[in-house]
């Protein structure tokens, strides 16, 4: 703690000059802060706010920048992407990721998965019951009927151990037991993110484990394109690459269908604005209470980008890139103002929209859907990559 003060006390803030952030293998590292005298500007978090203690293990804040200026903010607790500034069109650094102070609001809020890596299983299993190889398994319900995102204690409420960090990039390692959360076998897991000079965040993810189990890693993040408390996201353009979504039924589990968007509400194949058709009186809206549906991308080869948002006041795009074969779209639809964000903000309805990159909900119980099967000897790998521009 010393030594973090002491490269802390270091830093110089300069009116037009972000500060850097360095960080180490030994958990050590400094913020970096825009100046704080401009108020039009974001602000990555404190440090103090994530050193902490929890199960045993240390917490800490990770900070990555690469040659364009462009930061994110990262903690160990939950592999949490905390903040990502980005220059707007105009050139003016901006937090496009909804993320807290510390790590006491990220308890808080725990439910909403702001910006967490999302593991065993990400989105829903119906009714927490799965058959793998004759065996029943029956999982926690925290979503009721349902299991959604990993059960009680998911990916996002442990500590990951650093295994590598530098400037650019930190890769995380965590160990989920046999019969952790009800899910089958030893299970390795790794994430890595990467700040690359492209202006983009590549997420790694590789898994092994020592007895057939199911997986499906995603992302949480929330992003606001034109910044963090700059107002709802219905006016921002979504394109996405995807003939066919899953219909839900009430309790927000797939029916099984794999249904043509085209005529509906989900018909994202050309751009459109997030709110121009999200309160018709549509029986799909209705079951997530908004867009929170998955949509079968037509391809997915990571070189291609599957989906396309713009921030309208920002001019700020934002390209996914995947090789999984489903992205589920949230719009914020239970964001409530509940919970006051990094500088002061507050989550107010419909202030983000997630784009979870993934294989289907509820596969393991849906063998038309791909397979989310993971076996001994075999490795789980999958990318995404969140690559950020401006309008053209």
């Amino acid at each position: 703690m010393k030594s973090l003060l002491k490269i802390t006390s270091r830093i110089i803030l300069a009116a037009s000059v972000i500060s850097l952030a360095a960080c180490n293998q030994s958990g050590q590292k400094t913020t970096a802060n825009l100046n704080m005298t401009d108020t039009t500007k974001s602000t990555l978090p404190s440090a103090k706010g994530f050193e902490k203690t929890i199960d045993g293990q240390k917490t800490h804040l990770y900070l990555l920048k690469n040659k364009n200026g462009a930061e994110a903010a990262i903690t160990n607790y939950g592999a949490h992407l905390i903040s990502l500034l980005v220059p707007d069109e105009n050139g003016k650094l901006t937090d496009v990721v909804l993320g807290f102070d510390d790590i006491d609001g990220y308890k808080k809020a725990m439910s909403a998965y702001y910006g967490a890596t999302i593991g065993r299983y990400g989105n829903r299993i119906a009714k927490g019951h799965f058959v793998l190889d004759g065996k029943e398994y029956t999982l926690f319900i925290n979503n009721k009927p349902n299991t959604l995102h990993g059960g009680k204690k998911g990916f996002n409420d442990v500590v990951w151990d650093v295994s590598q960090s530098n400037g650019q990039s930190i890769t995380m390692t965590y160990l989920s037991k046999d019969g952790e959360e009800g899910y089958p076998g030893n299970l390795n897991v790794k994430v890595t993110y990467e700040l690359t000079d492209e202006n983009a965040v590549k997420i790694s993810y590789e898994a092994t484990t020592d007895k057939n189990t199911v997986i499906n890693l995603t992302n949480h993040s929330y992003f606001n394109l034109n910044g963090v408390g700059s107002g709802t996201i219905l006016d921002h353009i979504l394109q996405l690459k995807a003939a066919n979504y899953t219909p839900i039924d009430p309790t927000s589990i797939p029916t099984g269908e794999i249904a043509p968007v085209a005529g509906t509400p989900f018909d994202f194949t050309s751009p459109a604005t997030i709110g121009s058709r999200i309160n018709n009186t549509d029986t799909q809206l209705k079951n997530g209470s908004g867009y929170d549906h998955n949509f079968v991308l037509d391809k997915h080869d990571i070189n291609t980008p599957i989906a396309t948002a713009t921030g309208d006041k920002s001019g700020i795009v934002l390209e996914v890139f995947t090789d999984e074969p489903g992205i589920q779209f949230y719009s914020g639809n239970f964001m409530s103002g509940s919970n006051t964000l990094l500088n002061g903000k507050t989550d107010d309805h419909r202030t983000g929209f997630c784009l979870e990159t993934q294989h289907f909900p509820d596969s393991p119980n849906r063998p038309n859907f791909p397979s989310t099967e993971l076996k001994p000897g075999e490795s789980y790998k999958t990318v995404t990559i969140y690559k950020f521009s401006v309008k053209k």
